[in-house]
């Protein structure tokens, strides 16, 4: 009996050993489980608030994972975007800066797009809208949870933190209207196309030529209504061609959809009008040196998309460093080094103009 004892003794102890060296009883999953989840909540909780108190995320760690959402990833316009985007991405090697959009021009997929992007929990979203006010309620949650968001040629955007505009399209309109006017002489019958009714961007800058035009060009004059080319080249070379059948005696043309004045062009090469018609508005340079050199495009105007999302990211990273942003604001580029503030948008002056003589000046 007392060697059993012993050896129920021996067992005993080894056990109380092996309890002490290993720490004890091993934690419960769930317990686990649901401390982090209240850690996770307090953490929203506290991003929510940082939100409310200055319309987006501080994080202010400085790796942040920034997306820019285009309009849609295969416009040549964007895919120069990009190229802003990911100088970005090299410049700051600790951040994650990216864009992607949807594969055509679409508000509904535009808005998948981002709704993705906010489940990915990124901190920043630089969105420029196929259609602002569609994109008003997605934007909106993605500001409730924190992440700041800054716009791009969209300045009626309520839910954003700030709209970034390369100018003043009033300004950028009239000076549209006024390379018209000077291949027209003056004078003579004129159209607007626009990418869509819903584009601001678009719809300014048609506002802009048409006052300009009202004010100081009162031999031209405005026909029709605008005609919408769906941000489509081929649609805007479709629709010119009615236009040059519809009306024989129309003189110019206004582009704002960097489809439109090209597509424009190629109807006025085609019927044979170069030097009787003109056609003038956004675009970009190579993809349109052909048009320019001919004369069937008479001039061109942009700013460059791959500065935009450059100074987008900037921007929101400054926003995100809980960094001062206002009136004299220096985002590192040109036209973007000293922007001023009207509400929430923020405009700096960044336009330039294509002709034949310039073209090759501008490699993108």
């Amino acid at each position: 009996m007392k060697k059993i004892l012993a050896i129920l003794l021996v067992v005993v102890m080894s056990a109380a050993l092996f309890t002490a060296c290993s720490g004890g009883t091993e934690p419960s999953t769930t317990a686990s489980a649901e401390t982090s989840t209240e850690a996770s909540t307090e953490a929203g909780t506290e991003s929510s608030a940082s939100s409310d108190a200055d319309g987006g995320a501080a994080k202010g760690d400085g790796n942040y994972t920034i997306a820019v959402v285009p309009k849609d990833s295969t416009n040549p316009w964007f895919v120069r975007m990009e190229e802003g985007v990911a100088k970005y991405q090299e410049e700051n090697p600790g951040m994650t800066v990216f864009q992607k959009g949807p594969a055509e021009t679409d508000a509904a997929q535009q808005i998948q797009v981002v709704e993705d992007l906010i489940a990915q929990g990124v901190d920043a979203l630089c969105v420029v809208p196929h259609d602002p006010g569609a994109m008003e309620d997605v934007l909106k949650k993605a500001r409730d949870q924190g992440i700041v968001v800054v716009t791009h040629e969209a300045s009626s955007m309520e839910n954003c933190d700030y709209d970034l505009e390369a100018f003043n399209y009033d300004e950028y309109g009239a000076y549209i209207m006024n390379t018209l006017a000077e291949a027209m002489g003056g004078e003579g019958k004129y159209i607007c196309m626009v990418g869509s009714l819903t584009n601001d961007s678009h719809n300014m800058e048609a506002d802009g030529a048409i006052a300009a035009q009202e004010k100081d060009y009162p031999n031209m004059e405005l026909i029709d209504e605008r005609i919408v080319t769906d941000d489509n080249a081929e649609t805007a070379y479709q629709k010119a061609k009615e236009v040059l059948k519809k009306y024989p005696d129309i003189k110019g043309f206004v582009g704002t959809s960097s489809f439109d004045a090209p597509g424009a062009g190629r109807a006025i090469e085609e019927a044979g009008l170069i030097g009787k018609v003109f056609a003038v508005g956004t675009g970009m340079p190579q993809t349109n040196k052909e048009l320019l050199d001919s004369g069937a495009v008479s001039a061109l105007t942009l700013w460059d998309p791959a500065d935009a999302g450059y100074a987008m990211c900037k921007l929101a990273t400054l926003i995100l460093n809980g960094e001062e942003v206002g009136a004299g604001t220096d985002l590192g580029l040109d036209g973007y080094d000293n922007l001023t503030l009207d509400g929430h948008v923020l405009t700096g002056s960044a336009y330039i103009t294509l002709t034949k003589e310039n073209v090759d000046e501008y490699n993108f």
